[in-house]
């Protein structure tokens, strides 16, 4: 039913564009898991870039009209979840990898919920909250690249470091894009942490705020260092390959929030990037930390994980937004 060689093709063209840095670690997997890592992120792509009205995480469009983009994701994942055709190549592509690896409706339900909490305009309360959200849109995608890599979908503990990893590179892309949500009207930093520091909402970048804002996102900085420690356990139990992968991912990411902490005030003047250099010495670095033994054992669990987190997600679902559209009524989207 589906041309496999064409929807790969459009796949890696798709991370080529979307992601340099994924796109370059994804090279180290072996032929079929680099595929199948390339069609799940097509569909991860494609479902950011219709939520937030951006072309390949770009800067964010309008966005007005959130419930019926949130709707056109939900109704071509619920045909790409039944095998059926879906008119668009990156749900197609999910299609295909959802047949080949046993991906879930739970595990696309929660990065979905990601999307769900944006269109209804929700923000975190709590450090709890922004975790919450963290393991929607990253931490959910972590736990699927791990299935695409051959992780039994029970073996929760590996699954749970997955998780962690997914929710490390999330915080680290808060912290760098702080200055783009902002214009976007959205923001993730946690209302408790913006009232310990007596910023009041919505006043974030008035410069009065700057070094209390400095020392808020050196807080999640910090908070992504602990994620990225534990999941690194969980790329001890993986494929040679595949764990040079991870560990390649874990260090470019990782970088980020290193480097926005290490900004200080400048860490908005211009966007955080890891340049091509960098991103070589990371790939070595990795591949020396992949070699039998080396990879770390064990590393302290971070309060709140995969398991507690779908808890709270479970306890607190997001909302359906009102303007959502009935389901097979067409988005202005497509």
């Amino acid at each position: 039913m589906f041309d496999r060689p064409a929807l790969v093709s459009q796949a890696r063209d798709t991370i080529a564009r979307g992601s340099k840095s994924f796109a370059a670690a994804s090279h180290l997997f072996d032929r079929v898991t680099r595929e199948r890592v390339w069609l799940l992120y097509a569909w991860c792509r494609a479902c950011d870039d219709i939520a937030d009205a951006q072309d390949m995480g770009g800067e964010l469009g309008d966005q007005s009209g959130a419930a019926e983009r949130l709707a056109t994701i939900r109704r071509l994942t619920d045909l790409a979840l039944a095998g059926q055709p879906t008119g668009r190549a990156e749900f197609d592509a999910f299609a295909l990898v959802v047949q080949e690896c046993g991906i879930t409706r739970d595990m696309a339900d929660d990065v979905i919920a990601g999307f769900a909490l944006d269109a209804a305009d929700w923000t975190p309360r709590s450090e709890a909250d922004l975790l919450r959200y963290c393991f929607h849109v990253a931490g959910a995608v972590g736990v699927m690249m791990a299935v695409v890599m051959g992780v039994a979908p029970d073996d929760d503990d590996t699954l749970d470091r997955a998780c962690d990893l997914g929710l490390a590179f999330q915080l680290g892309n808060i912290a760098r894009d702080i200055a783009e949500d902002d214009r976007a009207g959205r923001c993730y930093l946690p209302a408790e942490w913006l009232a310990e520091a007596d910023i009041p909402p919505g006043e974030q970048f008035r410069p009065i705020h700057r070094p209390a804002l400095v020392a808020a996102v050196a807080r999640m900085c910090r908070l992504a260092e602990d994620y990225e420690r534990s999941a690194r356990v969980g790329a001890a139990r993986l494929g040679f390959r595949q764990r040079w992968a991870v560990l390649s991912a874990a260090g470019i990411y990782g970088a980020i929030a290193r480097k926005v902490a290490a900004a200080g005030p400048h860490a908005w003047d211009r966007r955080v990037t890891t340049s091509g250099k960098a991103k070589l010495g990371f790939v070595a670095g990795a591949l020396l930390r992949a070699l039998p033994g080396m990879a770390p054992r064990r590393a302290q669990r971070p309060a709140l994980s995969r398991r507690e987190l779908h808890a709270l997600a479970l306890a607190d679902p997001p909302r359906p937004a009102a303007a959502e559209i009935r389901p097979g009524v067409a988005s202005p989207a497509e």
